[in-house]
């Protein structure tokens, strides 16, 4: 069922079974000649009407529906900091030992030519792992919230 208004009377509801096309508003237009016909049209329209003129009136999502898509959300925003955290912990150490590596790149100390190549190829690990580490903090922070959703859904009502 497709529901349309007129611009010049948003208080009329024209019902029309099906869903919006050009068969549907040309049903709708059908009800809007039987109203002015039948002089129940409050709106003037003597300069003319066309079916694209009609506006599609949509309902409102209801608060349930609403309520369960913020759930479904929350949840996907828990999984990913879940997955992120993984990610974290998993690459963490490497990338702290590289860190540590680094260090000595800002030294005299002599440094071989093994080391350097280690160095630069633990820059790869180290990049994954910062590039982690700051979508596991975004997503955390969000998170926080996801986690009030679900505390409010999980509420009971009970006292």
């Amino acid at each position: 069922m497709v529901k349309y208004t007129l611009p010049q009377s948003p208080e009329i509801i024209l019902n029309v079974p099906g869903k919006d096309s050009a068969k549907a508003r040309d049903k709708a237009m059908d009800q809007v000649m039987e109203l002015m016909d039948e002089g129940k049209l409050p709106t003037d329209l003597a300069e003319g009407f066309s079916s694209q003129q009609l506006i599609e009136v949509k309902e409102a999502a209801t608060d349930t529906a609403s309520d369960e898509d913020a759930v479904t959300q929350a949840v996907q925003v828990l999984s990913s900091l879940a997955t992120l955290k993984l990610k974290v912990q998993e690459s963490r150490e490497e990338a702290m030992a590289v860190r540590a590596a680094i260090d000595v790149l800002f030294t005299d100390k002599s440094v071989s030519e093994e080391e350097i190549t280690r160095i630069k190829e633990g820059f790869k690990a180290l990049k994954n792992f910062a590039q982690v580490n700051l979508r596991y903090q975004e997503a955390r922070a969000k998170a926080e919230e996801a986690r009030t959703v679900l505390d409010r859904a999980l509420k009971s009502t009970e006292t």
